[in-house]
């Protein structure tokens, strides 16, 4: 039990490769709120997800982590 506990936790030092956010709305009218990030599992079959906030609303949306060319996120 104690392994399959480690493979759901994130490494630590290892940074997330995907963020999470609850998406309000459609198209250029839509809210992206971050509320978490996702690290990819050793083996490759899933993700590890950390939450700070679990939405009652809204759809949830995981991208890859990207750099900011235009200082928001699309």
């Amino acid at each position: 039990m104690a392994k399959q506990t480690q493979l759901n936790q994130p490494s630590q030092g290892r940074k997330p490769t995907h963020r999470l956010y609850r998406v309000l709305g459609d198209g250029d009218q839509a809210v992206w709120t971050p509320i978490g990030a996702a690290w990819p599992n050793k083996d490759g079959m899933g993700f590890s997800i950390s939450c700070d906030a679990i939405p009652l609303q809204g759809r949830l949306m995981m991208r890859v982590i990207t750099a900011r060319t235009d200082g928001g996120q699309k």
